[in-house]
């Protein structure tokens, strides 16, 4: 019997949580390698790299959100398939348009002071690593876990430069068209019934940091909070 074909998937952190996560707490002690094992059954799952980056406490927000993310990465970091790879987030304060936009006695458009988040560096990284295995040949399916059109013209490079296949896990039901339109081999949903099927053990131990356990906020039947950034 012949060994199956091996995939890589390339997690964007920030991604999955915004479109499938924050609402969720529930799904969020989840185990990356077994989401990919259940949606892609045909392949054997080489590695798993998780791109997100640390949120830091800020004025509005659940003060125990890094806890719990640093919890989860460490959780992660258990798996020798999994790798992290960090990013930063940038708190800062914009003087940005109103809405709905109005003009003041001078003509001119009233803007209001608001803190902006931004994460910066994991889309660079995650585009820099596909690429890198890629030109490694280090497997036979590159699986891109995003909806972000951005990594679009990391795919033509990928499929028209390096040669290499690739598939979507998708966190909304309908791709971005850009995406789409650079041809993967298959498109999976992530629906939540998957989400809620691959999740970490409760407790787990790590060599470095003890017995790691589930954040009590998301476990099943408990209500959103009000966090920020990835999990």
């Amino acid at each position: 019997m012949s060994a199956q074909p091996t995939a890589n998937v390339y997690v964007d952190g920030f991604n999955l949580y915004r479109q499938k996560l924050q609402h969720h707490p529930d799904a969020k002690w989840l185990d990356l390698e077994a989401l990919a094992r259940t949606l892609i059954p045909s392949h054997s799952i080489k590695r798993v790299r998780y791109f997100t980056a640390l949120i830091r406490p800020a004025l509005g927000t659940d003060p125990r959100a890094p806890i719990r993310q640093q919890s989860y990465i460490r959780a992660l970091q258990t798996n020798p398939r999994i790798s992290v790879h960090e990013g930063q987030f940038r708190n800062d304060t914009r003087a940005m348009p109103a809405v709905p936009i109005a003009f003041d006695e001078a003509g001119e458009m009233v803007r209001v002071k608001v803190r902006k988040t931004e994460e910066k560096g994991s889309d660079v990284n995650l585009a820099s690593y596909l690429i890198f295995d890629a030109c490694q040949d280090d497997a036979d399916l590159y699986v891109l876990l995003s909806n972000d059109s951005d990594f679009a013209a990391m795919l033509s490079i990928l499929t028209d430069e390096v040669g290499g296949r690739w598939a979507l896990l998708s966190p909304v039901e309908r791709p971005n068209s850009r995406l789409l339109e650079r041809n993967p081999v298959f498109i999976k949903q992530i629906r939540r019934g998957a989400l809620l099927a691959s999740q970490l053990p409760d407790e787990i131990r790590s060599a470095d940091h003890g017995v790691l356990r589930r954040p009590a906020t998301w476990t099943p039947g408990t209500r959103v909070v009000n966090e920020t950034g990835a999990p």
